[in-house]
Protein backbone atom coordinates (compact mmCIF):
# COMPACT_ATOMS: atom_id res chain seq x y z
CA UNK A 1 0.00 0.00 0.00
CA UNK A 2 2.88 2.33 0.84
CA UNK A 3 4.44 1.55 -2.56
CA UNK A 4 1.23 2.49 -4.38
CA UNK A 5 0.89 5.73 -2.42
CA UNK A 6 4.50 6.68 -3.16
CA UNK A 7 4.05 5.95 -6.86
CA UNK A 8 0.95 8.14 -7.08
CA UNK A 9 2.78 10.98 -5.31
CA UNK A 10 5.73 10.67 -7.72
CA UNK A 11 3.44 10.76 -10.75
CA UNK A 12 1.66 13.83 -9.38
CA UNK A 13 5.00 15.61 -8.87
CA UNK A 14 6.14 14.78 -12.44
CA UNK A 15 2.86 16.05 -13.87
CA UNK A 16 3.19 19.33 -11.98
CA UNK A 17 6.74 19.82 -13.26
CA UNK A 18 5.81 19.25 -16.92
CA UNK A 19 2.51 21.19 -16.92
CA UNK A 20 2.28 24.03 -19.48
CA UNK A 21 2.09 27.39 -17.71
CA UNK A 22 -0.98 29.54 -18.52
CA UNK A 23 1.15 32.08 -20.44
CA UNK A 24 2.40 29.34 -22.80
CA UNK A 25 -1.02 27.79 -23.41
CA UNK A 26 -2.02 27.08 -26.99
CA UNK A 27 -3.49 30.19 -28.60
CA UNK A 28 -1.89 32.67 -26.19
CA UNK A 29 -0.31 35.61 -28.10
CA UNK A 30 3.47 35.68 -28.07
CA UNK A 31 4.98 38.83 -26.56
CA UNK A 32 6.21 41.38 -29.10
CA UNK A 33 10.00 41.57 -29.41
CA UNK A 34 11.67 44.79 -28.28
CA UNK A 35 11.44 47.64 -30.81
CA UNK A 36 14.86 49.28 -30.95
CA UNK A 37 15.08 51.02 -34.35
CA UNK A 38 16.78 54.41 -34.11
CA UNK A 39 15.84 57.77 -35.58
CA UNK A 40 15.47 57.68 -39.39
CA UNK A 41 15.08 60.26 -42.18
CA UNK A 42 11.26 60.31 -42.21
CA UNK A 43 10.83 60.49 -38.44
CA UNK A 44 8.90 63.77 -38.34
CA UNK A 45 6.59 62.80 -41.20
CA UNK A 46 5.58 59.54 -39.55
CA UNK A 47 5.26 61.10 -36.11
CA UNK A 48 2.84 63.61 -37.62
CA UNK A 49 0.94 60.89 -39.50
CA UNK A 50 0.46 58.88 -36.30
CA UNK A 51 -0.43 61.81 -34.06
CA UNK A 52 2.74 61.40 -31.98
CA UNK A 53 4.79 64.26 -30.49
CA UNK A 54 6.68 65.66 -33.50
CA UNK A 55 10.25 66.08 -32.30
CA UNK A 56 12.19 64.16 -34.97
CA UNK A 57 13.64 61.78 -32.38
CA UNK A 58 12.72 58.13 -32.13
CA UNK A 59 11.34 57.00 -28.79
CA UNK A 60 10.31 53.51 -27.69
CA UNK A 61 6.66 54.53 -28.12
CA UNK A 62 7.37 55.94 -31.60
CA UNK A 63 9.08 52.69 -32.60
CA UNK A 64 6.17 50.52 -31.49
CA UNK A 65 3.59 52.79 -33.18
CA UNK A 66 5.53 52.81 -36.47
CA UNK A 67 5.97 49.05 -36.33
CA UNK A 68 2.23 48.54 -35.85
CA UNK A 69 1.56 50.86 -38.78
CA UNK A 70 3.97 48.84 -40.92
CA UNK A 71 2.23 45.62 -39.89
CA UNK A 72 -1.18 47.08 -40.79
CA UNK A 73 0.02 48.15 -44.23
CA UNK A 74 1.96 44.93 -44.91
CA UNK A 75 5.32 46.72 -45.05
CA UNK A 76 8.39 44.52 -44.76
CA UNK A 77 10.48 44.70 -42.72
CA UNK A 78 8.12 45.81 -39.94
CA UNK A 79 10.96 47.08 -37.77
CA UNK A 80 9.63 50.40 -36.50
CA UNK A 81 12.08 52.43 -38.59
CA UNK A 82 10.82 55.65 -40.20
CA UNK A 83 12.23 54.82 -43.63
CA UNK A 84 11.41 56.22 -47.05
CA UNK A 85 9.79 52.88 -47.92
CA UNK A 86 7.41 53.20 -44.96
CA UNK A 87 6.66 56.84 -45.72
CA UNK A 88 5.79 56.13 -49.36
CA UNK A 89 3.41 53.33 -48.39
CA UNK A 90 1.78 55.65 -45.85
CA UNK A 91 1.33 58.31 -48.57
CA UNK A 92 -0.19 55.71 -50.91
CA UNK A 93 -2.62 54.65 -48.17
CA UNK A 94 -3.61 58.28 -47.51
CA UNK A 95 -4.28 58.84 -51.23
CA UNK A 96 -6.41 55.68 -51.28
CA UNK A 97 -8.49 56.82 -48.29
CA UNK A 98 -8.82 60.53 -49.06
CA UNK A 99 -10.35 61.69 -52.38
CA UNK A 100 -8.94 65.18 -51.78
CA UNK A 101 -5.43 63.71 -52.01
CA UNK A 102 -6.26 62.66 -55.60
CA UNK A 103 -7.43 66.08 -56.76
CA UNK A 104 -4.55 66.57 -59.24
CA UNK A 105 -5.57 63.46 -61.16
CA UNK A 106 -7.95 64.47 -63.98
CA UNK A 107 -11.52 63.23 -63.62
CA UNK A 108 -12.75 61.68 -66.86
CA UNK A 109 -15.49 59.26 -67.87
CA UNK A 110 -12.77 56.89 -69.10
CA UNK A 111 -9.92 55.21 -67.26
CA UNK A 112 -6.91 57.43 -66.40
CA UNK A 113 -3.69 56.16 -64.85
CA UNK A 114 -2.15 58.97 -62.83
CA UNK A 115 1.53 59.22 -61.94
CA UNK A 116 2.41 61.81 -59.29
CA UNK A 117 6.16 62.30 -59.68
CA UNK A 118 6.43 64.49 -56.60
CA UNK A 119 4.97 61.87 -54.27
CA UNK A 120 6.20 58.93 -56.43
CA UNK A 121 2.78 57.28 -56.40
CA UNK A 122 0.66 55.77 -59.20
CA UNK A 123 -3.03 54.91 -59.29
CA UNK A 124 -5.85 54.47 -61.82
CA UNK A 125 -9.33 55.93 -61.63
CA UNK A 126 -12.48 56.14 -63.71
CA UNK A 127 -14.24 59.35 -62.83
CA UNK A 128 -13.56 59.61 -59.10
CA UNK A 129 -13.67 55.85 -58.52
CA UNK A 130 -10.39 54.07 -57.89
CA UNK A 131 -9.91 51.02 -60.10
CA UNK A 132 -6.25 50.47 -59.19
CA UNK A 133 -5.22 51.44 -55.67
CA UNK A 134 -2.28 53.82 -55.17
CA UNK A 135 1.15 52.16 -55.06
CA UNK A 136 4.72 53.46 -54.74
CA UNK A 137 6.74 53.80 -57.96
CA UNK A 138 10.20 54.92 -59.08
CA UNK A 139 10.46 57.40 -61.96
CA UNK A 140 13.35 58.77 -64.03
CA UNK A 141 16.47 60.02 -62.28
CA UNK A 142 17.99 63.49 -62.77
CA UNK A 143 18.67 64.14 -66.45
CA UNK A 144 16.46 61.21 -67.52
CA UNK A 145 13.20 62.37 -66.00
CA UNK A 146 9.89 60.72 -66.87
CA UNK A 147 8.05 62.92 -69.39
CA UNK A 148 5.07 64.78 -68.01
CA UNK A 149 1.66 65.43 -69.51
CA UNK A 150 -0.97 63.29 -71.25
CA UNK A 151 0.07 59.99 -72.84
CA UNK A 152 -1.50 56.80 -74.15
CA UNK A 153 -0.38 53.20 -73.93
CA UNK A 154 0.73 52.44 -77.49
CA UNK A 155 2.42 49.04 -77.04
CA UNK A 156 2.34 46.27 -74.45
CA UNK A 157 4.97 43.53 -74.04
CA UNK A 158 4.74 41.10 -71.14
CA UNK A 159 8.36 39.90 -71.40
CA UNK A 160 10.20 42.90 -72.80
CA UNK A 161 14.00 43.17 -72.51
CA UNK A 162 15.81 46.49 -72.84
CA UNK A 163 18.82 46.26 -75.13
CA UNK A 164 19.67 49.87 -74.22
CA UNK A 165 20.04 49.20 -70.47
CA UNK A 166 20.51 45.42 -70.69
CA UNK A 167 17.76 44.74 -68.14
CA UNK A 168 14.41 42.92 -68.21
CA UNK A 169 11.27 45.07 -68.31
CA UNK A 170 8.48 42.65 -67.33
CA UNK A 171 4.86 43.70 -67.95
CA UNK A 172 5.99 46.69 -70.02
CA UNK A 173 3.39 49.21 -71.21
CA UNK A 174 4.99 51.88 -73.40
CA UNK A 175 3.53 55.38 -73.39
CA UNK A 176 6.21 57.77 -74.77
CA UNK A 177 9.12 56.67 -76.93
CA UNK A 178 11.14 54.21 -74.87
CA UNK A 179 9.45 55.16 -71.61
CA UNK A 180 7.10 52.58 -70.13
CA UNK A 181 5.31 51.39 -67.05
CA UNK A 182 7.00 48.12 -66.04
CA UNK A 183 8.00 45.88 -63.17
CA UNK A 184 11.41 45.69 -61.56
CA UNK A 185 13.21 43.68 -58.89
CA UNK A 186 15.34 46.70 -58.03
CA UNK A 187 14.77 48.87 -54.97
CA UNK A 188 11.99 51.36 -55.70
CA UNK A 189 13.19 53.66 -52.93
CA UNK A 190 16.67 54.56 -54.10
CA UNK A 191 18.07 56.39 -57.12
CA UNK A 192 15.78 56.46 -60.16
CA UNK A 193 15.05 54.79 -63.47
CA UNK A 194 16.23 55.66 -66.97
CA UNK A 195 12.91 57.41 -67.55
CA UNK A 196 10.43 54.57 -67.10
CA UNK A 197 7.92 54.30 -64.29
CA UNK A 198 9.00 51.27 -62.24
CA UNK A 199 6.58 49.26 -60.11
CA UNK A 200 6.97 46.23 -57.85
CA UNK A 201 6.51 43.08 -59.94
CA UNK A 202 3.14 42.15 -58.48
CA UNK A 203 1.78 45.68 -58.98
CA UNK A 204 3.14 45.78 -62.54
CA UNK A 205 1.41 42.52 -63.40
CA UNK A 206 -1.93 43.66 -61.99
CA UNK A 207 -1.70 46.95 -63.89
CA UNK A 208 -0.73 45.09 -67.07
CA UNK A 209 -3.90 43.01 -66.78
CA UNK A 210 -6.03 46.11 -66.18
CA UNK A 211 -4.84 48.52 -68.88
CA UNK A 212 -5.44 48.17 -72.59
CA UNK A 213 -3.78 49.69 -75.62
CA UNK A 214 -4.79 53.37 -76.00
CA UNK A 215 -5.55 53.75 -72.29
CA UNK A 216 -4.72 57.23 -70.99
CA UNK A 217 -1.96 58.30 -68.58
CA UNK A 218 -1.49 61.66 -66.94
CA UNK A 219 1.91 62.45 -65.39
CA UNK A 220 2.75 65.55 -63.34
CA UNK A 221 5.05 66.89 -60.65
CA UNK A 222 8.80 66.58 -60.08
CA UNK A 223 10.67 63.63 -58.64
CA UNK A 224 12.57 64.75 -55.50
CA UNK A 225 16.22 65.32 -56.31
CA UNK A 226 15.72 66.03 -60.03
CA UNK A 227 15.44 69.17 -62.11
CA UNK A 228 12.05 68.12 -63.44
Amino acid sequence: MRWVTSSIAALSLAASLTAVPPSAAVGAPAPEPPCDAGTAPYQRELESELGLPVDGRQSAADCVAIRRLQQRLGISPADGRASLRTYRFVVADRIRRDPAARRDCPTRSYRVTCVDLTRQILWTQTGRRLVFDPVPVRSGRDGLETRRGWHRVYWKNRDHFSTLYNVPMPFAQFFNGGQALHGTRSDLFSSGSGGCVNLALGDAERLYRLLKKDDHLFIWGTKPGTGG
